[in-house]
């Protein structure tokens, strides 16, 4: 009876401590909470963030998560695994190449488009017009320097149509892609690439785990992303040694940041932040390093 009466104290001691860890937890997740909507609120506009550790899916954090928004340049990273998926299915090589073109197709009556240098965050790629540049290295360009010209080229390659159904074979129906870059005519009737912050913390949440596609291309693909140069957002106030597997978005009112944060002990989690109407776009982008800081000091605290 003594032993069995120890055991019963000891499993009273153990429930006693995890239900105390658990509110010791939830309290810290709501100062988070908190400190995230102060900032929010002290920039025009409207915000939505997903947070979640990787492996951990208690540990996690969503503020108007479903709601969609113009997807501006995140979508180049679903672009991106729909060319890894076609080249791991055969139809080209990452090593093949493309001749670099400037003409495009509107998806509103077929009328033909060209993009602006000025507007484009590669200017470089615009000197290889009539070269050819290997498939790889515009996938490389498309996500670190946001090179629209790299991404209409690969979307001309893949079909936005199947990107949108890749996405939706993974259950992230939030994630549409109806087009390349500056198709103004289809602008103009709404017709927009659009994402929201719980299915782009799904997809990386998918490539951290290595479970979209294959572990091989998940690696290359987090290696991309590790090597992006707008580094104004999510890993804005972050200490330098941190890894950021990330890809931004910017237009007009609108400053986007989603990826993953590699922590040094092992750790890592996907963090999306959206905005849309700013009033000032850098506020924007200082609110979303903000953010971002607030989770970073959370989880290493």
């Amino acid at each position: 009876m003594k032993k069995i009466a120890f055991i019963f104290f000891l499993n009273l001691i153990f429930i006693n401590e995890a239900y105390l860890q658990q509110n010791f937890n939830n309290s810290k997740l709501e100062l988070l909470k908190k400190n995230i909507e102060n900032e929010i609120a002290a920039v025009s506009g409207i915000f939505a963030l997903a947070f979640r550790e990787v492996g951990n899916p208690d540990n996690q954090l969503m503020i108007n998560s479903s709601e969609v928004f113009h997807a501006a340049s995140t979508m180049k990273t679903s672009v991106m695994v729909e060319v890894f998926r076609q080249a791991e299915e055969g139809k080209f090589s990452l090593d093949d190449s493309l001749v670099v073109k400037n003409e495009f197709k509107s998806i509103v009556d077929g009328s033909t488009f060209s993009l602006d240098v000025k507007d484009d965050g590669d200017d470089k790629i615009y000197s290889l017009i009539g070269s050819k540049r290997k498939i790889y290295d515009l996938v490389f360009d498309m996500i670190t320097v946001s090179s629209n010209l790299a991404t209409n080229l690969l979307i001309e390659l893949v079909g936005a149509e199947n990107v949108t159904n890749t996405m939706k074979n993974f259950g992230l129906n939030g994630i549409k892609v109806l087009r390349g870059v500056e198709d103004t005519k289809a602008f103009q009737l709404n017709l927009n690439n659009t994402v929201t912050a719980i299915d782009l913390l799904m997809l990386y949440e998918l490539i951290a785990t290595k479970r979209i596609i294959s572990e091989k291309s998940c690696d290359e693909m987090i290696k991309i992303l590790s090597n992006q140069k707008f580094r104004e957002k999510i890993p804005r106030f972050l200490p330098d040694n941190i890894q950021v597997a990330h890809k931004t978005g910017s237009i007009t009112g609108v400053e986007h940041d989603s990826g993953i944060v590699f922590l040094p002990d092992g750790r890592k989690y996907v963090l999306v932040i959206l905005s849309k109407n700013l009033i000032n776009s850098e506020n924007g982008k200082i609110a979303i390093g903000k953010i971002s800081k607030h989770i970073y000091d959370y989880m290493t605290s």
